[in-house]
């Protein structure tokens, strides 16, 4: 059997860098906004080395369009981009759909989204889990996922927590900023 074809294109937007993978199915990556093209391109490669630059297909071309009015600010629902998906795990593929129709300006929890999912509180970390292995992020719109308490809580993209923070602004939600690690004392 023969290995899936695989391109990538990398394009600026007003946040920085992005970077778009795709085979016949769907996008199979994305890569948030890094300062330079050789940046993104490095990360995006890092994850999907066997992928070849090539003209975005018409389909990856509104999706290319559609992250630019993102970082400009315009709302922006990336619902309808096809995805593959293929080699996730199935309870994560569910968190993923579920995340997917958490709409602009607005967030859930770790536990929530979890909840929801019908799954017990446990299960928090599993959502966790599956934001940070995230192939698609922005298209699967992690940033949007908080800790309890509407804590910024973790981000795994160029820029940690400052660059989710960025996002959610963007969006028009304000959450504070990340806190500093407490300094605990040894007993």
């Amino acid at each position: 059997m023969g290995q899936t074809v695989h391109n990538y294109h990398v394009f600026e937007t007003e946040g920085g860098f992005c970077g778009i993978a795709w085979n016949m199915r769907g996008v199979t990556r994305f890569q948030l906004p890094t300062k330079s093209a050789e940046g993104t391109e490095r990360l995006l490669l890092r994850r999907l080395p066997v992928a070849e630059p090539a003209t975005p297909t018409p389909a990856i071309a509104e999706a290319v369009a559609a992250v630019k009015r993102y970082f400009k600010g315009e709302e922006t629902d990336f619902s309808g981009i096809v995805l593959d998906l293929d080699g996730q795990d199935e309870f994560f593929k569910r968190i993923y759909d579920a995340v997917r129709r958490v709409e602009w300006g607005h967030t859930v929890t770790y536990g929530g989204l979890a909840k929801e999912l019908g799954a017990g509180p446990e299960a928090a970390r599993d959502v966790g889990q599956a934001m940070a292995k995230n192939p698609v992020a922005l298209i699967i719109p992690c940033h949007r996922v908080l800790a309890a308490g509407g804590k910024v809580g973790g981000f795994s993209a160029p820029g940690g927590s400052t660059s989710k923070i960025r996002m959610l602004e963007l969006e028009g939600v304000h959450v504070g900023a990340p806190e500093p690690a407490q300094q605990t004392l040894g007993f």
